[in-house]
């Protein structure tokens, strides 16, 4: 299942999508949790028991402030969290 987590506003879309089945059989021990700058990643128990990794709650509604400082201006780079993200489950919209 793909988890989205963000917003939408007059300046744009603004989601992170996490593969939950990919996040599932994650082999880097969650590393997307210590990758990210901000700290925005926890992991949580699903309605299915599995532990998967989510977007915090109040970092949902301020992605493009909070992920500016990985997203350089001049294009993207490589983000922290995709490439702590081995399985490749994490995804950004923008």
């Amino acid at each position: 299942m793909i988890a989205n987590y963000g917003y939408k506003d007059g300046s744009g879309e603004y989601y992170i999508s996490i593969d939950t089945d990919k996040c599932i059989d994650c082999a880097a021990g969650r590393a997307c949790l210590e990758a990210c700058p901000k700290q925005m990643f926890e992991v949580i128990t699903d309605d299915y028991d599995d532990e998967v990794v989510w977007v915090k709650k109040p970092n949902c509604r301020t992605l493009a402030y909070d992920c500016s400082a990985c997203k350089p201006a001049a294009g993207y780079g490589s983000l922290p969290c995709i490439s702590a993200c081995t399985p490749g489950a994490i995804k950004h919209s923008w």
